[in-house]
């Protein structure tokens, strides 16, 4: 294993069994859409209908903000939600709660960081509680993904912003992770390097035990939205698949085991935020709220018929209008999910309404006005009544008699709070969370019911099949100079399933794909099943195969800029012709999605590093040429932004979760983390077409937790100053981080200059 590990992991499942720590199967509702990944209970609960607050039922109530839905695993509580008011002091949370009290056991904060957030859009989603190990899995607003033991222990830990190039929004729309088998799923817009490096929705597999990439996956084209859905997986033949929404409009279908693309369906013109409903051999319903793609209208509820057998051949098959088997515009949800009860689908409405429409028809068989609009939550189903929580604080129980429903009660939340999140289930207790508190609902007088524990499903043994593929593991790697990476390669069977390891029969050696535009190999060494770089590591990307009797597969990887590190950008070829005519070339390929935004160009007798004003999709980028795991550095470079005095750009560097920001035409130098909670500025005067040179760097106090963060930006060639040119003190700072390039051109009209930058270990 390597030296130093590429994401903040704390143990992998071999340090977690030497530790001591226990694992605990896991029982109760463990998803944001409970057991079955739909929404519906299917126990007998003797649930209450007054759901008022204060009121004879309320049991207890936890104070933190919250969006999304909290689960319920053998008496505890898990749950997303967020700390503070305003500013700097908001701080996103995944707690622990005892079921029947609602007392903290345990809980685990993130500091936001290089994010679009805004206030009101932390929390949005929801823990996910592993059957198997009584793991619980989150993802933080800015793509931290964390695995926790049931007691609240770090097991490993992703950030997708640094390693795979994950974009943000502000709209948060986090979602829910999932596990299934051996794995766990995410999902991400990103744009990594190499053929990821285009932005696209992508869907990610990690060992749910150590956080070693599986595979990723990119089932569609280029995104409109940022989707919020969480896959929905079932059985496709001998396969096992999952079907979900992309931020293109597309209805997909993806192997769950290798991450193959199995089939599209396009349905919106804008991104599917709701998750899809299974109703039967061959049918999915899905629903989206964005425009039609063959009408001006926005909303539709579909019935698809989909293949009840894995196809062979080109894949992804594309499914055209006859997939359709029914339509419905009368419905209409941006990410609120429906329900399928007794052949029938219920849901809620972006209008307020509470909509059931026939499972074999798709004609309205009711439309009920509860309120003035919806926007995320979902209702669910127990105990045959609906409880169906509306924007606008309202608490609904409804039952359904006959072809109308009937309204049992209406409860009123906190005043001023919405309500985004969906009910949980478990004994005889409800869950819901408003923006203002997360409340427990049950019998009056009793204390919480915790129901008998379900023993989780048998592990799926190995395949006795001929083994038909080869599975690399890690499927993508990072190093820095010094450090190694071992592998795992998996035999599996025609339909992905494991076999057995192969590792110590299969060769490992460097791979150029004949499709590759760019022919790179890593800078390392290969020992049997491990790839190690020399202390001399140059920054570079490539490929591995492993071949096994004659199949293959690949992993690929980077070796990331560290200490040391230094570019002035002269040994890189140009003989490229950009839009406009000029003689260009490309950054390092290891940089995340730089090559897409970014030109070598000649300029003042040497080559500089130039942000591409192409496309306005690239006016603002932020790239990672580092691991996140890096700190106490220090990077500087030369800046420069074209213009005049009424145009001109931004340009800057990222330190440790710190963009430091030329603004030019604000006339400031800049230091931001998130926008809306940490942002200072001191004046600096900068002139178009003027080199400076930009030094950044973050240091801790004697606290252990705060600490100063700084820059100086001066004329290059001058002597540098003494002193910081800005200096701020955070009681909390940032510890650790990847470097990054930034620039923002607004509409893409004046390009920003880079060149010699370098990143030092402070002393």
């Amino acid at each position: 294993m390597r030296t130093s590990p590429r994401f903040l992991a704390f143990a992998s499942a071999v340090a977690v069994a030497l530790s001591g720590v226990t694992v605990h199967a896991a029982s109760g509702w463990l998803g944001w859409r409970g057991p079955n990944q739909d929404g519906v209970s299917p126990a007998k609960q003797a649930l209450v209908t007054d759901l008022s607050l204060g009121g004879p039922n309320a049991r207890w109530t936890f104070k933190a903000h919250g969006a999304g839905t909290p689960v319920i695993a053998d008496g505890r509580v898990y749950a997303m939600c967020y700390y503070g008011e305003t500013g700097g002091d908001v701080e996103e949370a995944v707690v622990c709660l005892d079921v029947k009290t609602g007392a903290k056991i345990w809980e685990h904060r993130f500091k936001d960081f290089l994010s679009d957030t805004v206030y009101n859009r932390y929390a949005i989603g929801a823990p996910f509680v592993d059957a198997e190990t009584g793991n619980v899995y989150t993802e933080s607003v800015c793509g931290v993904i964390t695995a926790f033991t049931r007691d609240g222990k770090i097991i490993w830990q992703h950030s997708m912003m640094e390693e795979f190039g994950r974009l943000t929004f502000p709209n948060g729309r986090t979602g829910s992770l999932v596990t299934d088998g051996g794995f766990l799923y995410a999902k991400a817009i990103t744009a990594n390097w190499g053929t990821d490096g285009p932005a696209r929705s992508r869907y990610y597999a990690f060992e749910k035990l150590t956080g070693e990439l599986v595979w990723a996956s990119t089932p569609g084209v280029e995104p409109v939205d940022n989707p919020m859905g969480a896959p929905v997986f079932g059985d496709l033949g001998a396969h096992r698949v999952f079907y979900v929404g992309t931020g293109c409009g597309h209805v997909a279908c993806i192997n769950a085991r290798t991450g193959e693309p199995v089939w599209r369906f396009k349905l919106s013109n804008g991104g599917l935020n709701s998750d899809m409903l299974l109703a039967g051999p061959g049918k999915l319903i899905a629903i989206h709220g964005k425009e039609n793609i063959d009408t001006s209208t926005q909303g539709r509820l579909v019935a698809l018929k989909i293949p009840t057998e894995y196809p062979a051949g080109p894949k992804p098959v594309i499914l055209g209008p006859e997939a359709e088997l029914w339509r419905n515009d009368e419905f209409s949800a941006f990410t609120s999910s429906p329900l399928l009860v007794d052949g029938r689908i219920y849901a809620t409405c972006t209008t307020g309404g509470f909509l059931c429409a026939d499972l074999a028809t798709g004609k309205t068989i009711f439309s009920e006005k509860l309120g003035a609009d919806q926007v995320h939550a979902s209702p669910a189903y127990a105990d045959g009544r609906f409880y169906v929580p509306m924007h606008e604080a309202r608490f609904f129980v409804i039952e359904v008699k006959g072809d109308k429903p009937v309204i049992v009660s209406n409860n009123k939340m906190e005043t001023g709070a919405t309500c985004l999140g969906s009910p949980a289930f478990y004994g005889d207790s409800i869950f819901y969370f408003t923006k203002e508190a997360l409340h427990c609902f049950g019998p009056k007088g009793k204390a919480a019911l915790i129901p008998p524990a379900i023993a989780p499903p048998a592990p799926a043994t190995p395949s006795t099949a001929p083994i038909a593929a080869l599975q690399v593991v890690p499927a993508e790697f990072t190093l820095y100079a010094g450090q190694s990476q071992s592998f795992k390669v998996w035999g599996l069977d025609a339909t992905g399933r494991r076999v057995r390891e192969v590792t110590g029969e299969a060769t490992l050696a460097k791979f150029i794909p004949p499709t590759a535009l760019v022919k790179s190999e890593v800078d390392a060494d290969i020992i049997g099943a491990t790839v190690k770089s020399g202390p001399a590591a140059k920054l570079s990307a490539g490929s591995i195969q492993a071949k096994w009797n004659n199949l293959a597969a690949t992993t690929r990887g980077r070796v990331l800029a560290g200490y040391g590190y230094r570019e002035n950008f002269d040994a890189l070829p140009l003989g490229q012709k950009n839009t406009e005519g000029t003689d260009v070339g490309f950054p390092p390929l290891a940089w995340l999605g730089a090559r897409l935004k970014w030109h070598i160009f000649e300029k003042d007798g040497g080559k500089v590093l130039g942000n591409r004003l192409d496309s306005l999709l690239f006016m603002r980028t932020m790239n990672f040429i580092g691991g996140p795991d890096l700190k106490n550095y220090t990077i500087e470079a030369d800046v420069m932004t074209d213009g005049n005095r009424r145009i001109m750009s931004n340009v800057g560097l990222v330190n440790q979760r710190y963009l430091f920001n030329m603004a030019a035409n604000n006339r400031i130098l800049e230091v931001t983390s998130t926008a809306e909670r940490f942002t200072a500025s001191v004046p600096f005067e900068a002139a178009a077409n003027t080199w400076y040179h930009l030094k950044t760097r973050v240091d801790a106090d004697k606290t252990g937790e705060g600490g100063f963060v700084r820059a100086k930006l001066w004329p290059r060639g001058e002597p540098e100053p003494a002193t910081w040119t800005l200096e701020v003190h955070q009681t909390k700072i940032h510890t650790h981080g990847a470097p990054a390039i930034y620039a923002f051109s607004p509409q893409s009209q004046k390009r920003v200059f880079i060149d010699n930058l370098s990143i030092t270990a402070n002393e």
